[in-house]
Order: C-alpha cells, then structure tokens, then sequence
C-alpha cells in the first residue's frame, strides 16, 4: 500500500461531501429527470433500428419538432442545476412539453421520455429550499445554562438590599456595651448609693437615726 492512498481517499470523501452539499441545494433530481426524458425523445425520429438485414427507420415527418422537444427538455433540466429559481417555470414547461412529445415524437419516445419529463416536472414544481435550523428556545420549567430543571439563579446582594444570601446567618441584634460606672454587674464609685460611704449618721437614708445620735 502507498502512502498516497489514505490522501487519496480522504480527497475522495470530501469531494462526495461536497458534492452531496450542492445535491441538496437545488432541485438535483427533478433535473435529471426532466434532462435524461429529452434525450430518446429527441433520438428515436432518427434512429435506424437494425433487424438482421432489414434496416428499420423509425423517423417521421415531425422529426425536427421532436428534436426541438428534446433539446428543450435538456436545457431545462439543466437549468433546474444552476439556476434553481427557475424552477417553478421549469417545472411546468417540463410537463407542457412532455405532453406536445405524445403525438409529436413516436408517443414521447415510447413513453420513456414522456414519464421521464413529466415526473421530473412534477419535482421541479414542488421543490422548496431547505430552512437553515435555527436555535430552539427554551421551554417553560427548563433549566438556563448548566441548572438542572426547575432551578432558580441566584440573585445577587445588591439586587435586593437589606435581603440576604440563603444560608447566611442573621446577625442578633446589637448588645449595648456596659454603661459608664457597670463593670460586671457590679456597682461602680461612681453610681454608689447616696450615704453610702457616710459615717456622720445624718445621711438623709437614716435622717432619724441621725438626729437621734445627734440628739
């Protein structure tokens, strides 16, 4: 084996791709058709047909419209290939002059090229360009992205001030710091009772005790 021949097929293959490509862009077969119903349409009125030593002319007196017929019919099924546009006019022709080959050309070519043109007009006719796919949107309850079905996206903080993330903890609410004199829980110099560190008696707590000792 060369090692040319891996080159080889792979040249092969994407010439069948791309010629598959410019197949399904046109009305390919509607052409062929209404090409291959021209050619014994246009050949029987001037063929001899040989039988053994008797030579058997088959041409009549309408050979040259059925030669017209043919060509004509070759001419559209090539035009269905390279101007597909045309397809519709084509297409209908194709048919007109399938029918005219009937009494014209020895019955359409012996019906060959009378079935031949009239299914390849009918395709031409009813031939429409592919759509390109287009993007499906997204259906009600489906997932965006990589979230499974039915998930919500998170919405982000400042979207919604004052609302937090779910899982986050609330903070309490905020514990006053000891007031001025309060050390834990214990009284201060500086808020101590009235009298309490008065030993004259006269405190106004113990204001009888004191006029008694006074007294």
């Amino acid at each position: 084996m060369s090692a040319e021949t891996p080159a080889a097929a792979g040249q092969f293959t994407r010439r069948r791709l791309q010629f598959r490509a410019w197949r399904g862009a046109r009305p390919f077969w509607a052409g062929l058709f209404v090409a291959l119903g021209g050619l014994p349409i246009a050949y029987f009125p001037y063929a001899n047909l040989q039988i053994g030593h008797l030579t058997l002319a088959m041409s009549t007196t309408a050979g040259a419209g059925s030669l017209i017929i043919g060509v004509l019919l070759v001419v559209l099924g090539v035009s269905l290939w390279f101007q597909k546009h045309v397809r519709v006019f084509a297409g209908v022709a194709a048919i007109l002059l399938a029918l005219v080959s009937i009494p014209v050309s020895n019955l359409g070519g012996f019906l060959i090229g009378f079935l031949f043109s009239l299914v390849g007009g009918a395709m031409a006719v009813s031939w429409v360009p592919g759509e390109p796919p287009q993007a499906e949107p997204p259906l009600e309850g489906e997932g965006t992205d990589d979230a499974p079905r039915g998930a919500v996206a998170a919405a982000d903080d400042t979207a919604f001030p004052g609302f937090q993330k779910p899982g986050a903890q609330e903070p309490g609410p905020a514990v006053p710091g000891p007031r001025g004199g309060m050390d834990d829980g214990e009284p201060s110099q500086a808020f101590t009772a009235p009298g309490a560190h008065d030993l004259s008696g006269t405190s106004p707590a113990n204001g009888a005790n004191g006029r008694h000792s006074a007294g």
